[in-house]
């Protein structure tokens, strides 16, 4: 159970969420992407009150929300390229543009010769670029992701984050939940960390500063 969680995601920040299993680190971008209620205090998202919000205005606010779930919840008669495109189509994107989008971002992510499968002949790992593809093409004000290197290799997981701190220096705010020591360690940006219900704030760390020698 959440209990006494205080806390703010300035415009276009970036935060790994951490903690144990069952801390609540799910149920918690859960109510932030509006999939429950609190049943008590108050969540405010883009300048709204949660609780305020009517049925019918949530199909709007959740389109600027990109969610990248552990699940993947990848639609199985869909390809790749049908899936990943999916967010564009809704918001009425031109058919004339997504393909090449779409395809540019799959091959982006490895997945340039998968652009017609089916989620059922792809690995998780697949599936789960994706499911990132998915949640990053409409370049979202929020970006929601849980776990989304738990499924892929080093060299992919790099990838990917490197995709998602690009979509940060876009504007986009980012939070991430991962078991991943080694990936909060490589990128130093700020912790939310969750432990028995309560919320524990751990700042980033600088980055080491590049320096250019010339001979």
């Amino acid at each position: 159970m959440l209990t006494g969680l205080t806390f703010e995601l300035g415009p276009g920040s970036f935060h790994f969420l951490t903690g144990p299993s069952g801390a609540g680190k799910s149920t918690l971008l859960r109510l932030l992407y509006l999939a429950l209620k609190p049943v008590s205090g108050r969540i405010e998202l883009f300048d709204r009150d949660v609780a305020t919000i009517q049925r019918n205005e949530l199909p709007a606010l959740r389109r600027r929300i990109g969610v990248v779930f552990q699940d993947f919840r990848l639609i199985g008669h869909l390809s790749a390229l049908d899936n990943v495109a999916l967010p564009l189509r809704v918001a009425g994107a031109k058919e004339s543009q997504i393909r090449d989008h779409v395809a540019e971002l799959l091959a982006w992510v490895g997945l340039a010769d998968h652009l017609d499968d089916l989620p059922s002949t792809l690995s998780g790992g697949q599936q789960q670029r994706i499911a990132i593809a998915r949640a990053v093409i409409g370049r979202p004000s929020l970006l929601l992701a849980d776990e989304p290197t738990g499924n892929v290799d080093d060299k992919i997981a790099m990838r990917l984050m490197y995709l998602l701190e690009e979509l940060n220096k876009m504007g986009t705010t980012v939070v991430i939940a991962t078991h991943n020591d080694g990936l909060v360690a490589r990128f130093p940006h700020p912790q939310l960390h969750l432990e028995a219900g309560k919320l524990y704030r751990i700042p980033g760390r600088p980055r080491p500063a590049k320096v250019r020698a010339s001979g």
